[in-house]
């Protein structure tokens, strides 16, 4: 990896003395759904990094987030194995072959764990005799501090610092600054994992592309991707929408109704609309998979052509892209004549509707010249499912990138900068900070 393409601001875990040192490490193992691991390709990631540190002579002591088990409304905090971290342990254990301790906190009903008791200390004594391969705390979003806001996050993060001599952060996908991603990298020496330095230097590509620049963006919600969307039009050379984020745009620029968007979100793509009447950067897709019912029932869903909307018309659910879009002469060119392609996007409403999600991959990898960049998550999930030869053949092929957080990616193009991602903001002010005493 060439470091040479970082921040020189940014430390890294390979500056950090760790020999008989306690390492804290937050990734973001956040792949467990209902109690089992759907994809383990973000823990497969962080590997090189728990390695680096136990070669080097570190005691890790590890922690992620799973799923979202906190109320907003309300803010109770379901403690349960649904969002519990055994999964991600019984997966490392069969991988490196070798056991660790998961230590128990007793919840207080709906407000979660209240703090780390002293009942880790004995853990932590045999952590460092060299007795256990390593901790693995609970599920971080347990804990009553990690989301909280005053004194029970400060009292939540100095209790993480406490148990631990150094700090590194290899959770690219987790930008929210949280007790464990953000407070604690304050309180301790902290550095930059591998995972996320390999991230950070692949954002590059996306923040300083080489064009023509093509991305394509798809989401269940548009009101949550208007800024991103808005910051990655400004960016683009072409722009290629799909899922909801289309059929509100479609909406928006051609006065029909869609099943399943709102009003609040036709009037929030608008602007987007007026945008592109200037400056035409969307690459429209031509044919649409509309239905009757959220789900695939033979004769309730056909085709529609873009071409035949009128102002005012109904259509049903719209789930998915006709894969003859992509055969499109003009969609075709575009996808072929990028230099630099990134793919934050399911076409379609799956399980049920995933041709065109297909067909982009597909074509995406008919450009032999393009550096090719997806997102993580659901994107990566459907590139694995639906073309599981062609993701196997490109793994290791340095024309293709694949991150562990799409959401960060967006983020960070919102920003304009990778480095204005709050958990790798403070990892860099931290440094600035000691060499400043």
């Amino acid at each position: 990896m060439d470091t040479g393409k970082l921040d020189p601001r940014l430390p890294l875990v390979q500056q950090a003395e760790l020999k008989d040192k306690v390492v804290l490490v937050r990734f973001d193992h956040n792949v467990v759904k209902k109690g089992r691991i759907r994809d383990p390709y973000r823990i497969d990631r962080t590997i090189g990094t728990l390695f680096y540190i136990v070669a080097q002579g570190g005691r890790p002591i590890m922690m992620t987030h799973v799923g979202r088990p906190r109320d907003k409304k309300t803010g109770a905090i379901a403690v349960g194995p649904d969002t519990s971290v055994e999964p991600i342990v019984a997966y490392l254990e069969g991988k490196l072959h070798c056991r660790f301790h998961v230590p128990e906190f007793t919840p207080e009903g709906e407000r979660g764990i209240p703090a780390i008791d002293t009942s880790i200390n004995l853990a932590i004594k045999r952590l460092r005799a060299g007795e256990i391969a390593g901790i693995y705390l609970p599920n971080t979003r347990w804990f009553a501090g990690e989301e909280a806001t005053g004194t029970a996050r400060e009292q939540f993060a100095r209790q993480l610092a406490g148990l631990a001599d150094i700090y590194v952060n290899d959770a690219f996908g987790s930008w929210q600054p949280h007790a464990s991603t953000y407070d604690v990298a304050r309180l301790l020496p902290a550095y930059a994992g591998f995972l996320l330095q390999a991230e950070l230097i692949n954002l590059e590509a996306v923040l300083s592309p080489e064009r023509p620049f093509v991305a394509v963006v798809a989401g269940a919600k548009y009101d949550t991707k208007i800024g991103p969307l808005n910051a990655l039009y400004r960016q683009v050379d072409h722009l290629i929408l799909g899922g909801v984020i289309y059929n509100t745009y479609l909406c928006a620029k051609y006065g029909v109704r869609i099943a399943g968007v709102s009003e609040e979100d036709i009037a929030a793509a608008r602007p987007l609309v007026e945008m592109d009447r200037r400056e035409g950067k969307i690459v429209e897709l031509p044919y649409l998979v509309e239905s009757e019912v959220l789900g695939r029932e033979e004769g309730r869903w056909r085709s529609v052509a873009v071409a035949d909307l009128r102002p005012g018309m109904e259509l049903g659910y719209v789930l998915d892209i006709k894969a003859e879009s992509f055969e499109d002469p003009q969609v075709a060119a575009v996808i072929a004549g990028a230099r630099t392609i990134f793919v934050n996007a399911v076409m379609g409403f799956t399980p049920h509707f995933t041709e065109g999600s297909k067909a982009l991959d597909t074509t995406i990898d008919r450009n032999r010249r393009a550096k090719k960049l997806y997102g993580g998550g659901d994107t990566l999930q459907e590139f694995k499912d639906l073309l599981p030869g062609l993701y196997l053949s490109v793994l290791d092929d340095a024309d293709y990138y694949f991150f562990t957080g799409g959401g960060s990616v967006l983020k960070a193009i919102e920003q304009g900068s990778a480095y204005g991602l709050e958990p790798v903001r403070v990892l860099m002010e931290r440094a600035g900070a000691e060499e400043a005493v």
